[in-house]
This record gives structure tokens, C-alpha cells and sequence, in this order.
């Protein structure tokens, strides 16, 4: 690779220290989300107790970087209570987070600022990718379209691993293409230790595998008929031993111990009674894999939960609720959440791919091969939650705009112009909604402020607004509010001085937390997206904020949370309040008192499933058999008026009881 002059350099240094700043800009502005926690607290017990059981989900690395900053700080620590591991880390994250820091963000600051570094991994990836394989000025292009796109920068700055991931998915790319070019031990050795950097920041770094056997068979073919032999030889040896490199690289990050837990702590579940209940191939690979010990318990743990979150996650899209994904999800998201000058880029490389001015066919294989098999993973995968789980989609498209534009660009002066004016819109769209870029959502969709009618969770909502709620709240004194959060009870708006009454949702049905809402509300209603849109419940028809969508705004904070003024009746919002308190109270062993909230919540919602089931249970729980099967038939009535792909989540459930 040829020297390449200072100021390119310099202008690239430049680039990067302005992401810097930006992201440090983000930062002042969010709260936790949602998962940040979790992974906090599972970080730092990584680091003092060895216990990687509290967030196997996703493997060590990112949560190790990131809490760096506190291995000099002495913190309280919350008892374990030995619950499910979600349920241990979740509540444990957040009990840590309030304790130590609070709305104050001192701690979360330094450790977002660690974990920030990913980005500016990324960043310089992206550079030294795109100036070897098209030349210094695509990889300086490459560079600027990444600084300023909305969903990196959205991510740069969190406590979790899709930045982290696509960083090493991008090293270990450019390393492979170095190795393939020029073989060698170091390079080699490079290229196993960016391969296992990605296994050990997410369980989607086993993509790997397939990407960099597609490469060597591109490889291979584009070899001379006479080198192939010794070429297939050298990459099927180097991809080998890449991979060992890659798995001893993963065991040292969990301290070559196959127990996820340290003495005297065990999984719960276990990881044999999690993953009983996986058929078929997937089975087979876990228990053969866990009895021959090839990967950490902990690992494979999160591997089998993949599984289930896949299946179980509801979704939001295009206005409607689905109980699990669809395939046709990441290319609409993708859509929404790019940025059009970007498009444009694309779309400008096509033309030079189909003019052939774009020729560097070897070279394009290292984006499209990787590319082509992330989406079509994910969009298998059915894990539906945002464009962050296909987060290196964008530097790969920034690399082959850039490599389109500069190949045209040599031919004609036109195309300077023209894909100077997608670079400038890219830029001034992504900036014009600085620094929401969480709800980001181009012009074609109706910009950044229509985003939520057709996305949700990390897309949209991530629970990062509540710094800028309490801002809001603290400018209307004297009124009353109720707030339909989307991450409480595992983030409480209570310990950002956020004074208003919560709302209940389906998260706090699944939490079984006792939320009391009167059937007539007054003041300030404000509603997180994910609730409005209400992308955690299966079906629009559970949604008990449905008539909201339709109603006039007052405000948007962040793009994000949607607030409304007046006397609001909230007859749909009462009568889960009355289910979530006869659930409660049916836990506790009161059956009678939990049919006097169930027959509460009946009388507010006569024809509602989840009322209906309550009121069923509460009378068999009282012996009163006949009176609960009335109720339960009701409540199948109402299940079967769900659309057909929620249903089987409760008409099995509730053919049960009617049939035990």
C-alpha cells in the first residue's frame, strides 16, 4: 500500500476527532436504555467476581472495555437474588446504576466514552478499507459518509455491542483481504486476532465463519488456473487457523473456564434445562458442543438464547403489531433509516458498476460477500427489534458509495457534482435532527418526527429520553402527569426526579408490578413510542393506547415520547391496572380480593381478553368452576378475534383451562 500524503491523513484525523465530539455531544443528552444496565452490572462482576452468568446473552468484551473506567472505584454492589439470569441483571443493572450514579450519569459518561472507542474502531477501519481497496480519496469519502451516519452515531455512544461487533466484522474483512493478498504469519495472526475480537463482542461474530469462506472461494476463482491449487491450499489453511485463533482468543476472554458462574454459583435455568426445549439440529449442536466442552457455558448460553428471543419478541411495523418477525422487516427498516443521500450514493455505484467504471470486481466481492450474508442472516433470524442488528450493512455501504463515486468521478465531473449534492443532503439530514438520532428516519418517510408510526424499540425508543423529560416536566410545574414508559420497571422515571404517575403496559403485565390508574385521567399524559405504538404487545387490538395514535399531539421530546393536554377517559389503561393487581394478588394466594379486581377490570372492558382471563382465573382459583368457564369463554371468544398469527399465543392457553 503506497504512503499516503499527510493531509489525507490529517483530513481523516480531523474526521474522526469531530465524531469524537459529537458522540461526547449524545451522550450528555440520553439515559440509560434499556440494556446498558445489564450489561454495567454484568461488566463489572466480570471483573471482581468472575461471574459471567449474568449476561450470557452476549459474550465479554464490549462489557469488559466499557467498565474500565471503575475498576478504581469502590461501588455498592446489590445482594444477588438468584432469579432467572435476565431478571438478576436487569433489576441488579439498575439498582447498581441508581445507587452509584443516578441521574448525575458521572459513571455512565466515562464508560460510554470507553465504549465509544468501538466507533472510533470503526471509523478508522472504514478508512484504511476503503484507501486500500479503492484508493486514498474513496477511503477519506468513506470516512466522512460514516462520521455522519445517524444509525452509528446513534450507537456510538451506548454500553452495548453492535458497534463493538461491526468494528471487528470490518477488521477481520480487511485483515482477510491483506492475507489473501500478500499471505504471511503476521497477517495471518492479525487476522485470527480481529476474527476472535468479533466472537468476544457478540454472538452474530460467528458470521464470520461463512464470510471468510466465501471470500476464499471468490478468492480462489479469481486466481489463475494455474496458482488455484496453491491459492486453496494457503486460504482453506489460513481460514483454520484463523478460526482456532479465533475460539482460544474467546476462551481467554472468559478465563479459559468453562463454568460460567464461579464457585458456589450455578445458572439459572441451567443451561441443559434452557436448552431442552430446542429441537432438530440446533439441539444436537448445543448439547454436543457443552458435553465436549468446545465452547464456554456462558457462550453457549447465549447461543441458545438467541433462539428463544427470535421467536418470542413482538414487533411493530408499518403501523401494526405482529407477535414475532417477518422477513420482509430489514429491508423496510433499512429503507427508513438511511439516510437518501446515502441511497443516491448506492444507487450511483450501481450505475458505475453497470457502465463499467466501476471495475474492482475482487475488490467489491469483500463488501457484497460479507453484506449479503449478514442481511440474509438477519433477516432469518427474525430478531425484529432495530437497524443496530444490522449495524455493519452501513459502513459497507459507505465503502462501495464511495468506491462508485470516485470510479465515475475520474470520467466525467458531473458525477462530482451529483454525488457532492447526496454527500452535502446525507450530511445536513443527519444533522438537522442532532442529536436525536436514535428516532432517525429520512424524508421520503416523512423525516425523523414520523419515524415512530412505522418503527419502534432501538429504531425509535430505546428509553433514552429521560433527561430530556425531566427538562420538560420541570418547565410545567403544578400539573399533574401520568407516563407510559417503555422500559420501567427495569428503568424507573422516579430516579430522574421524574415525578409522574406511571401508566401501565405490557412490560409491567409481564412484570406483574402494581400500577393503579384511575378511569378518568387529568394534566399531562405523556407516551414513549413503543407504548403508543405498543410494539411489545402481539396484536394492535391489546394495545391500550390504540385511540392515542389518532388523537393530536401537543409536543414530541426527542422524537421519542409524545405528549398530550386535557381530561382523558382511560378506560382501556384502568382495566389492565385491574388485571395487573388480580395477578398480583392471585401470586399472593388471595383469590377473593383478586376477583374484585378482576371483576374491576371486567366491568371497565366487558369484551377485553386479558380481563376476561383474569376473571377466569380468580374464580378457579375459588373453586367456582362454572363461573370460570363463562369467563374463559369469553376470553377465547376474544382471542379468536385476534388476527391469525396472535392467536396461538392465548387460544392453546385458554383451551386449556376450559379443558384440563
Amino acid at each position: 500500500m503506497k504512503r499516503l500524503k499527510m493531509p489525507v491523513w490529517s483530513l481523516a484525523g480531523g474526521l474522526i476527532v469531530l465524531q469524537m465530539i459529537l458522540i461526547a455531544i449524545i451522550v450528555h443528552g440520553e439515559s440509560l436504555t434499556f440494556d446498558e444496565g445489564d450489561h454495567v452490572f454484568a461488566g463489572y462482576m466480570m471483573w471482581h467476581t468472575g461471574d459471567y452468568g449474568l449476561n450470557p446473552e452476549h459474550p465479554p468484551l464490549v462489557k469488559l472495555v466499557a467498565t474500565l473506567p471503575l475498576l478504581q472505584e469502590q461501588l455498592w454492589v446489590p445482594p444477588l437474588q438468584h432469579r432467572m439470569f435476565k431478571g438478576e441483571a436487569y433489576r441488579d443493572g439498575r439498582d447498581f446504576m441508581e445507587r452509584n450514579d443516578g441521574p448525575s450519569h458521572r459513571l455512565l459518561f466515562r464508560m460510554r466514552l470507553a465504549a465509544g472507542g468501538f466507533a472510533v474502531g470503526l471509523s478508522v477501519m472504514v478508512f484504511l478499507m476503503g484507501s486500500k481497496l479503492f484508493g486514498k480519496s474513496a477511503g477519506l469519502l468513506a470516512l466522512l459518509l460514516v462520521v455522519f451516519e445517524p444509525n452509528v452515531l446513534a450507537n456510538s455512544d451506548l454500553v452495548t455491542t453492535d458497534v463493538g461487533v461491526a468494528c471487528f466484522f470490518l477488521a477481520t474483512i480487511y485483515c482477510f483481504y491483506r492475507y489473501a493478498r500478500q499471505p504471511s504469519v503476521i497477517r495471518l495472526l492479525l487476522t485470527g486476532l480481529a476474527a476472535g475480537l468479533a466472537l468476544s463482542a457478540k454472538h452474530s461474530g460467528i458470521l464470520l465463519g461463512p464470510m471468510l469462506l466465501g471470500l476464499t472461494l471468490v478468492e480462489i476463482a479469481c486466481a489463475e488456473r494455474g496458482q488455484r491449487k496453491r491459492m486453496a491450499g494457503t486460504l482453506f489453511g489460513g481460514l483454520v487457523a484463523t478460526m482456532v485463533l479465533a475460539v482460544g482468543l474467546l476462551w481467554a476472554f472468559y478465563g479459559f473456564r468453562y463454568a460460567a458462574r464461579p464457585a458456589g454459583l450455578v445458572m439459572n435455568p441451567t443451561l441443559s434445562e434452557y436448552a431442552t426445549p430446542l429441537t432438530g439440529v440446533n439441539s444436537w449442536v448445543i448439547r454436543h458442543l457443552a458435553n465436549w466442552r468446545l465452547l464456554p457455558e456462558s457462550y453457549l448460553m447465549g447461543i441458545t438464547d438467541i433462539h428463544y428471543a427470535a421467536q418470542q419478541y413482538a414487533i411493530f411495523l408499518l403501523g401494526h403489531d405482529y407477535p414475532h418477525g417477518v422477513w420482509w422487516y430489514f429491508p423496510v427498516a433499512l429503507s427508513i433509516k438511511t439516510t437518501l443521500g446515502l441511497i443516491g450514493l448506492v444507487v450511483l455505484a450501481g450505475i458505475g458498476l453497470v457502465s463499467r467504471r466501476l471495475r474492482q470486481s475482487r475488490e467489491l466481492a469483500y463488501l457484497a460477500v460479507p453484506g449479503a450474508i449478514y442481511l440474509t442472516a438477519a433477516i432469518l433470524s427474525g430478531m425484529n427489534i432495530g437497524t443496530r442488528h444490522v449495524l455493519l450493512l452501513y459502513p459497507l455501504a459507505a465503502l462501495l458509495a464511495a468506491a462508485g463515486l470516485t470510479a465515475l468521478a475520474q470520467h466525467s465531473r458531473r458525477w462530482m457534482w451529483i454525488g457532492g449534492g447526496l454527500v452535502a443532503c446525507h450530511i445536513v439530514s443527519v444533522m438537522a435532527v442532532f442529536p436525536a438520532e436514535m428516532a432517525y428516519g429520512n424524508e421520503a418517510w416523512g423525516g425523523t418526527e414520523n419515524t415512530h408510526k412505522y418503527l419502534s424499540d432501538s429504531s425509535v425508543d430505546w428509553a433514552q429520553q429521560l433527561p430530556h423529560v425531566k427538562q420538560w416536566v420541570d418547565a410545567h410545574p403544578g400539573v399533574e402527569c401520568w407516563f407510559a414508559y417503555s422500559a420501567y420497571p427495569d428503568l424507573r422515571p422516579q430516579a430522574y426526579g421524574i415525578p409522574c404517575h406511571p401508566l401501565p403496559t405490557a412490560h409491567t403485565l409481564w412484570e406483574i408490578l402494581p400500577v393503579d390508574v384511575p378511569e378518568t385521567i387529568h394534566g399531562n399524559l405523556l407516551l414513549s413510542a413503543d407504548d403508543l405504538e405498543a410494539c411489545d404487545w402481539p396484536s394492535d387490538q391489546l394495545n391500550v393506547f390504540e385511540r392515542f395514535r389518532w388523537m393530536p399531539m401537543a409536543e414530541q421530546i426527542d422524537h421519542s415520547v409524545f405528549v398530550y393536554h386535557g381530561d382523558f377517559h382511560v378506560p382501556e389503561a384502568a382495566a389492565l391496572a385491574a388485571v395487573q393487581t388480580a395477578n398480583i394478588l392471585l401470586r399472593q394466594k388471595r383469590p377473593a380480593e383478586a376477583l374484585v379486581a378482576a371483576e374491576k377490570a371486567v366491568a371497565l372492558q366487558p369484551e377485553n381478553l386479558l380481563a376476561q382471563t383474569a376473571l377466569g382465573d380468580a374464580q378457579t382459583a375459588l373453586g367456582d368452576k362454572n363461573s370460570a368457564r363463562a369467563a374463559y369463554e369469553l376470553a377465547l371468544a376474544a382471542a379468536h378475534r385476534l388476527e391469525a398469527a396472535a392467536q396461538p399465543l392465548f387460544v392453546p392457553d385458554l383451551e386449556q383451562k376450559l379443558h384440563p
